[in-house]
């Protein structure tokens, strides 16, 4: 899914679910994040799943003579005797799974001037609430479904949030037809081509949420599913954002040139001050620096 999960997760509980245990029935469509996590840990607890947290994987060979991987680790809360080093760990395994999907490793962006900024720079893997940044202005950098919902999450708690949005950028409905916008797409996929689906969102996305280019979110010349399929990107589902864009509480912003001390010069010229910086910039994966094949 590759979101941000602030108050909901954003796609409906049926797609979320994990094998052999869905949701319980009570929950609502869109789960809150506590309930996410509480879905997670019983679904462990059920099937004897004991995950190894703050642990991250260094290298993982076949080792051959042995007929077994080695899988090594890291982690700090190690301790010595193991005969690796502080914090290292091995394991022998007959199979590897690797299910780590596109999250792994943040992308941050490098800024001209950002040692000159001063003000708090936090990656949204490191975002718990707006509670922090109540009253500040804050910038967000990425216009994706996490920066999108940073920005919300911002306003609900008083914040004065502005998006960078450099690129073009597809955002639909979260629901449409009294549907699922995800659901909704899958189902169409099963019955027309994905250039006529498009088409048909985006005809769908216009009569809900009107033009969004009047509001500096300019659609890319692809639809989202065929874009989605070439490209990786993913369309933003609006969880109530462009609103907030359209009333004014969130101010789209175009490029940034450089900062300065507290504040940020954009491409078109324009300088205003900030007190801090999100950065919704992404993340990668990093298999190949660890899967030695």
């Amino acid at each position: 899914m590759g979101c941000l999960l602030l108050s909901l997760i954003h796609l409906p509980k049926s797609f979320c679910q994990l094998p052999l245990a869905p949701f319980p029935p009570h929950f609502p469509k869109y789960p809150s994040k506590r309930q996410f996590v509480t879905y997670l840990e019983s679904y462990a607890r059920k099937f004897h799943i004991r995950p190894r947290f703050n642990e991250a994987v260094t290298a993982a060979e076949y080792d051959k003579a042995l007929g077994l991987w080695r899988v090594n680790t890291s982690d700090s809360n190690l301790g010595l005797g193991l005969g690796l080093g502080c914090g290292e760990r091995e394991y022998l395994c007959r199979w590897v799974v690797v299910a780590t999907g596109e999250n792994a490793e943040v992308v941050v962006a490098e800024m001209e001037g950002a040692e000159e900024f001063g003000g708090a720079v936090v990656h949204t893997c490191g975002y718990k609430s707006g509670e922090m940044f109540r009253g500040k202005r804050v910038l967000v950098v990425g216009s994706g479904n996490s920066g999108m919902e940073v920005c919300l999450d911002l306003c609900s708690f008083g914040a004065k949030p502005s998006i960078v949005v450099r690129d073009t950028v597809h955002v639909l409905p979260q629901e449409m037809l009294g549907r699922s916008t995800f659901g909704l797409s899958m189902w169409l996929q099963k019955w027309l081509p994905i250039r006529l689906v498009d088409r048909f969102l985006l005809l769908l996305s216009w009569f809900v949420i009107g033009d969004t280019s009047n509001l500096g979110l300019t659609r890319p010349k692809l639809g989202p599913l065929e874009l989605k399929n070439l490209t990786g990107k993913t369309p933003v589902l609006d969880v109530g954002t462009i609103d907030k864009i359209r009333s004014g509480h969130v101010q789209v912003r175009p490029g940034i040139r450089r900062l300065k001390r507290l504040a940020v010069e954009f491409v078109n010229g324009r300088v205003e001050n900030y007190d801090a910086i999100i950065l919704a910039t992404g993340y990668k994966s990093n298999v190949p620096s660890w899967l030695k094949v």
